[in-house]
């Protein structure tokens, strides 16, 4: 019994590690390499309350360090991302360079960083919040990593040319995301839970749906199919919100 009692805490601490390495990759630019660890520590994220519930050891402590773990892996990575996607912008593209006319370019880069702002909110706010046993309200800090980490794979995957390639290297689209990122982890829209509580069709139907669909999705698109993964559990969430409204 002592051992099941740390599992789920051991895992929560490899979700962290994986953060921690992704961090350094994120410092590199390695874009590649830091998306592979945050979809690594994201696993890691979903085990590790699955397994407090089947061993039955669930504690408070668990649950502040869920959070402190996803606060580095969902949280500090992208907004680093985000952050050095608009350095790179800055120093690479000479419009944006920096000059006595236009100093306030050198700030820009800061304004990513109000992903992990948002996240640190989202989370502290997610531990006291009791209308999320079932379900998320805003969206899950795992999902915006997601979203926000694919962006530079995506960018460093169409060759330097495009229209995707020209919207991802304009800085104030970024900043956009940015602030659409901050709105989205904490607005008051109910989306449905990713993570699956028992292995059955009628409890996990919502679940099973939403993975057979991205599945197809990442074999098609690859990378550019995550947004487009997260745009379809907004959506589906709304859908089955009308759906459980009317059935009520």
């Amino acid at each position: 019994m002592s051992f099941k009692k740390h599992v789920p805490n051991l895992v929560t601490l490899l979700n962290l590690t994986s953060g921690l390495i992704a961090l350094v990759y994120a410092f590199d630019t390695n874009w590649q390499m830091a998306f592979l660890w945050v979809c690594i520590g994201i696993f890691f994220d979903f085990w590790d309350g699955f397994f407090a519930r089947i061993f039955k050891v669930q504690s408070e402590l668990g649950l502040q360090l869920d959070s402190l773990a996803d606060m580095v892996t969902s949280g500090v990575v992208p907004g680093m991302i985000m952050f050095q996607m608009l350095v790179g912008i800055a120093d690479n593209q000479e419009e944006y360079n920096l000059s006595p006319d236009n100093f306030y370019l050198g700030m820009l880069p800061y304004v990513g960083f109000i992903i992990t702002l948002a996240s640190c909110y989202r989370l502290a706010k997610f531990n006291i919040d009791t209308r999320q046993t079932d379900s998320f309200i805003g969206l899950p800090t795992p999902a915006n990593a997601l979203f926000i980490m694919s962006l530079p794979v995506i960018q460093a995957h169409s060759d330097g040319t495009g229209y995707v390639f020209s919207l991802l290297s304009n800085p104030y689209v970024l900043i956009a995301i940015s602030l659409l990122s901050a709105f989205m982890l904490n607005s008051e829209i109910r989306l449905f839970s990713l993570k699956i509580k028992y292995f059955n069709w009628d409890t996990n139907k919502t679940q099973i749906i939403f993975l057979i669909v991205s599945v197809i999705l990442l074999f098609l698109l690859q990378y550019s199919a995550i947004p487009l993964i997260i745009l379809f559990y907004v959506g589906l969430s709304a859908i089955m919100g009308k759906y459980t409204a009317k059935a009520a």
